[in-house]
């Protein structure tokens, strides 16, 4: 099989603005694209700095809602320190870090809902 990567996938949002305010303004995401690709459809793509896979925010999808994606892992190599920025910027973490086997995390939602993992992979 030729696949090497991932390159991007959708996310579901409700509000293009509003989730590229969250993943770039919070997240700390680079902005990789924002261009109209219609009347009706906009392009909003974004990714971690120096990340390849990136994320493109749709809305025209009718078969995903806003809010059903679950499990999206963010890594870091900081993660008390993104953790309290995220807090300071008004990020619900209702949880504590959590440890596990392969290294600690917490969990949070976006704006719409979409689950997020924010984790340190132990040895990473």
């Amino acid at each position: 099989m030729g696949v090497s990567a991932v390159q991007l996938f959708s996310l579901p949002v409700s509000d293009q603005d509003r989730a590229k305010h969250f993943d770039v303004d919070v997240l700390g995401f680079e902005l990789v694209n924002d261009a109209q690709m219609g009347p009706d459809m906009r392009w909003v793509q974004v990714r971690p700095p120096g990340g390849s896979t990136s994320i493109t925010l749709v809305t025209w999808f009718d078969s995903m809602a806003p809010g059903v994606v679950k499990g999206t892992v963010l890594e870091t190599d900081d993660l008390e320190g993104d953790v309290a920025r995220l807090r300071s910027l008004g990020v619900d973490i209702p949880g504590d870090v959590e440890a596990a086997p392969w290294g600690r995390y917490v969990t949070f939602d976006d704006p719409d809902g979409n689950g997020l993992v924010l984790q340190e992979t132990a040895g990473a």
